[in-house]
C-alpha cells in the first residue's frame, strides 16, 4: 500500500480478527469456566481439588497444543492453524455441555484447551508479521483485550443463564460459549492472511518502502528459537504469571461466593467490572513497553499483580476484594501483550510464532500446576484465600526475575 493512501491498512482487520480469536480461544473457553464453576462443581459434586484439576486439564490441554501450534503455525501458516484450533476449542466447549462425571469432564476439558492452544499463540504471534516495532506492543496489546471482552460480556450473562434454567444452567452456558466459538473459527478462515506481503503490503508503522514481496520458502533457523538463553530466561519469568494468575481467575467467582459471602450475580458484576478495567490494559502496557522497554514493563506489571492476589486474600471486605479486582483489571493482560511483543522483537516475523509458542510451554506450566496445587489446599485450609495469598507470592518472584533480564528493551530495529 503506497504510504500516503487513505484506504484502511488491512493490518488492522487482521487485529480486530485476532482480538476476536482471543475472546474465544481464552476468554470463552478458559475464563468462562470461572463464572461456570460454582454450578457447574455443585452439578457435578466435586471437591475444590477436583475443580482445579479441571482447570489444570484445560491447561494441560493448552500446554501441549501451544508449543505445536506456534511450530505449525511458522511452518505451514497461522491461519489454517487458528482456524482448526478455534473448531477443536469450540467442539471441546459443546461436549463439556454433555459431561455427567469429573473423568469425561476433565478430557473435555483437555480438548477445549488444546483448541485454546492451536489458536492463541499462533493469533498473537500472526501480529508480529503484520505490526512493525515500533507497532507492535500496541498490536499485541488490542489483541488481548479479547480476553476483556469476555469478562464483560460473561460476567452478567451466565448468572442470567443459570437463573432461567436452574440445574441446567451450566449446560446451556457451554454450548453458547461454543456455538460462539464455532463461528469464529469459520471468520478466522475467511477473514485472516499469514503475513502483509502476499497482500503486497509493509507492515503496519513500517518505514515507507516498496511494497513487500513474498517471502521466499527457506528453511527456518530453529536454532535461535530453542538455543537463546535471553528466550529461556523470559519463558521462566512467565512461568510465574501462568502459575499466580489463573489461580486468581479460576476461583475469582468461587471465593467471593464462599469466603466473601456474595450471591452469584454479584460475583459476576464485579467479574464483569474486572473486565471493563481489564479493556485497555493490554494497548496501555503493550504500548508503554515500547516506550520503556518489555523488562521494565514487565517488573512494573508483576509488581501490581502481586499486591492485587495478596490484597483479595488479606482484606476479604467488599473493598478488598473490589480494589483487587480493579488493581488486576488495570494490568491482567499486559503480560502476554508484552512476552509476544518481546519474541517479536527477538525472534522477527517468522520465528516469533514459534518463540511465543516455546515461552508459552513455560506459562503452561506455570497454569497446569496453579489450579491443583490452590484447590488441595483449599480443601485442606477449607478456604480459598490462602491460594490467593500464594499467588501473590509467586507473582513478586515474577518481578525479581524479570528484574534479572539484561537492559531496558527487546526492540529490533527492523520487522
Amino acid at each position: 500500500m503506497p504510504p500516503n493512501s487513505p484506504r484502511l491498512h488491512y493490518g488492522w482487520v487482521v487485529l480486530g480478527m485476532g482480538t476476536l480469536v482471543v475472546f474465544g480461544a481464552l476468554g470463552l473457553a478458559r475464563f468462562g469456566y470461572s463464572v461456570v464453576l460454582p454450578a457447574m462443581q455443585q452439578g457435578l459434586h466435586l471437591d475444590n481439588t477436583q475443580a482445579g484439576a479441571l482447570a489444570t486439564a484445560n491447561l494441560v490441554g493448552y500446554l501441549a497444543l501451544s508449543v505445536l501450534g506456534g511450530a505449525f503455525a511458522a511452518r505451514f501458516g497461522p491461519r489454517a492453524v487458528i482456524a482448526m484450533g478455534l473448531l477443536v476449542a469450540g467442539i471441546g466447549m459443546l461436549l463439556t455441555a454433555l459431561v455427567n462425571d469429573f473423568a469425561s469432564a476433565a478430557a473435555c476439558r483437555a480438548l477445549t484447551g488444546a483448541g485454546s492452544g492451536a489458536s492463541n499463540v499462533p493469533a498473537m504471534g500472526l501480529l508480529a508479521a503484520w505490526f512493525a516495532p515500533r507497532r507492535r506492543g500496541l498490536a499485541t496489546g488490542i489483541g488481548v483485550s479479547g480476553s476483556s471482552l469476555a469478562l464483560i460480556v460473561v460476567g452478567p450473562l451466565v448468572p442470567r443463564i443459570l437463573r432461567a434454567f436452574d440445574a441446567s444452567g451450566w449446560r446451556i452456558s457451554w454450548m453458547i460459549f461454543g456455538g460462539v466459538t464455532l463461528l469464529l473459527a469459520a471468520a478466522a478462515a475467511a477473514i485472516l492472511r499469514n503475513r502483509p506481503s502476499v497482500m503486497g503490503l509493509s507492515p503496519v508503522g513500517a518505514a515507507p518502502a516498496s511494497p513487500a514481496q513474498p517471502a521466499a520458502d527457506t528453511a527456518l533457523p530453529w536454532a535461535s528459537v530453542y538455543r537463546s538463553f535471553l528466550v529461556w530466561h523470559i519463558g521462566l519469568v512467565y512461568v510465574a504469571f501462568g502459575f499466580s494468575y489463573i489461580i486468581y481467575m479460576t476461583f475469582f467467582v468461587k471465593s467471593l461466593i464462599a469466603d466473601g459471602g456474595y450471591t452469584p450475580a454479584e460475583a459476576g458484576n464485579l467479574f464483569m467490572t474486572m473486565g471493563w478495567f481489564s479493556l485497555l490494559c493490554g494497548l496501555i502496557w503493550g504500548t508503554l513497553s515500547d516506550i520503556i522497554g518489555r523488562k521494565h514493563a514487565l517488573i512494573i506489571v508483576y509488581l501490581i499483580h502481586a499486591t492485587a492476589f495478596s490484597l483479595f486474600a488479606l482484606r476479604p471486605t467488599p473493598a478488598g476484594f473490589t480494589v483487587s479486582a480493579v488493581l488486576f483489571g488495570l494490568t491482567a493482560w499486559s503480560i502476554p501483550a508484552i512476552m509476544a511483543a518481546a519474541c517479536g522483537d527477538l525472534l522477527g516475523p517468522r520465528l516469533a510464532p514459534a518463540g511465543l509458542g516455546f515461552v508459552t510451554l513455560f506459562f503452561g506450566i506455570g497454569q497446569a500446576i496453579g489450579p491443583s496445587v490452590a484447590g488441595a489446599v483449599a480443601d485442606t485450609m477449607h478456604s480459598l484465600l490462602p491460594g490467593m495469598l500464594l499467588a501473590g507470592v509467586v507473582a513478586l518472584l515474577g518481578a525479581f526475575g524479570a528484574a534479572l533480564l539484561p537492559g531496558g528493551s527487546f526492540r529490533r530495529d527492523s520487522a
